[in-house]
């Protein structure tokens, strides 16, 4: 692993990454942490580190549910895992044309922006090959977690790979 200069924020992708992916869900009650997420994510803040979520959500604009559905589940993430310091989500579809859907760099660029931190300081960390993108896209360092839905060439496209949340905060901090 290259030494490279501890980043000054993390951005995470919610479903996948800290969260367990139900797909669609506007249902505070499903909301699973995975496994080490809350000692992760309490690991960076007690190092002082600014940590966000950046988040496709197309099931605002596919109507499966709406924006208030959508803050109950985001409020029952931050219960059972701690503050963020920025939210940034995508409520569009792939065929919207907005600039925020991930692949595209806008998430992780509004979110580098919220924290008062340019986006080559930042660190994504998420589960698939767009999270991936986004950060290349928008200049930040990004770790692939993998996940059973992770594609094997997502895995062998990524910069850099963790074997789980513990493992990718190890990768932050060193």
């Amino acid at each position: 692993m290259p030494l490279r200069p501890r980043p000054r924020a993390v951005l995470f992708d919610r479903d996948g990454t800290i969260i367990e992916d139900v797909p669609y869900n506007a249902d505070p009650r499903l909301v699973r942490p995975m496994p080490g997420a809350r000692a992760a994510l309490d690991r960076l803040r007690g190092a002082g580190m600014p940590i966000g979520v950046v988040t496709n959500q197309a099931g605002v604009a596919k109507g499966l549910f709406d924006a208030d559905a959508l803050r109950e589940v985001n409020a029952r993430v931050e219960e059972l895992l701690g503050p963020f310091g920025v939210w940034a989500v995508c409520p569009h579809d792939d065929g919207d044309g907005c600039a925020c859907r991930k692949p595209l760099p806008g998430l992780v660029l509004r979110a580098a922006e919220a924290l008062g931190v340019p986006p080559a300081d930042c660190v994504v960390i998420g589960d698939i090959g767009r999270d991936m993108e986004a950060a290349r896209a928008a200049g930040a360092r990004a770790i692939l977690v993998p996940t059973p839905v992770t594609l094997p060439e997502e895995i062998a496209a990524a910069p850099e790979v963790a074997r789980d949340l513990t493992d990718a905060v190890d990768r932050v901090m060193a």
